[in-house]
């Protein structure tokens, strides 16, 4: 388990990025960190990974605090960044010399892993595209099988056939101990992938629970025209008319989450859903205020 305790940080001569941020992330889940630009997405995953430091606060994982970089905590936690670049040398060369810091490195799983991208253990890192060198990373970072994985914007550069095998992909390597951490901006990437879903908006969770929990409560669907109906919080133009956010009823079947709805609605009226859903997971309450 991830636990952030009244974190504060910012950047020398900025307003602070948190302030008093708290919150958990359980073991066994893919979690989706959304936000605007500048919500802090990848400060926030930059310091769980321990390559930032809070002004105050901690963040503990599985009861360790990461500002301590203890070589455990270093040796169990990997970070795929959304810019980065690799040497020229063979992923075979890479991994002789990146491999020992990660315990849990299988070589195997890192050849099953670039078989899904037909790729080979003896190309070039130097000599490959960003798209081909963000899937070879991704490879050799699921092969350290660290209990924590961050990601941050994994499927920039991806074609539409790469983006489908990355959702396989990162699907088949879950297991109950591991936390794996997507921020993205592509929700569309990843919405079907998610069990979990971590929402910022101005330095502070929104929406912090699991994707069954959402489609539980609410109704997405979309409609020709802009009518509201009685339980509608929510509605936005959409291709093929509007797409509509409401609480589900008793009755209602369950629908498939919109991400991107969902998202939208939260920058607008973040208010509705942390009563619905609020995040200390005891106040069952819903508002009844319309957007």
């Amino acid at each position: 388990m991830i636990e952030i305790k009244n974190l504060t940080f910012g950047y020398k001569n900025f307003p602070p990025v948190f302030e008093n941020l708290s919150m958990k992330i359980a073991s066994g889940g893919i979690y989706g960190l959304l936000g605007k630009n500048g919500s802090g997405k990848s400060t926030l995953l930059h310091l769980m990974s321990g390559l930032l430091t809070p002004r105050s606060g901690e963040i503990e994982i599985g009861g360790v605090n990461v500002r301590d970089r203890l070589p455990s905590t270093l040796a169990d936690t990997f970070i795929v960044p959304e810019e980065f670049d690799l040497p020229a040398i063979t992923m075979n060369e890479y991994c002789r010399i990146n491999a020992p810091f990660y315990p849990n490195f299988s070589a195997d799983d890192l050849v099953e892993n670039l078989k899904v991208f037909n790729m080979d253990p003896s190309l070039n890192l130097g000599f490959l595209s960003m798209g081909q060198k963000k899937k070879a990373f991704m490879c050799f970072a699921l092969a350290c099988n660290t209990r924590l994985l961050l990601m941050d914007e994994p499927t920039n550069g991806l074609d539409l056939t790469s983006k489908s095998e990355f959702r396989r992909f990162i699907a088949s390597h879950m297991d109950t101990d591991r936390i794996i951490v997507i921020s993205t901006h592509q929700v569309h990437d990843i919405e079907r992938l998610l069990d979990h879903l971590i929402l910022i908006g101005d330095g502070n969770p929104i929406i912090n629970c699991p994707i069954s929990r959402l489609t539980e409560r609410l109704c997405f669907f979309t409609g020709m025209g802009e009518e509201r109906g009685e339980n509608t919080l929510f509605s936005m133009p959409a291709l093929g008319g509007y797409a509509h956010i409401s609480l589900r009823g008793e009755n209602d079947e369950e629908t498939e989450l919109n991400l991107e709805s969902l998202f939208d609605m939260a920058m607008k009226c973040p208010s509705i859903l942390t009563e619905i859903f609020p995040l200390n997971e005891t106040d069952e309450n819903i508002n009844d205020e319309i957007c």
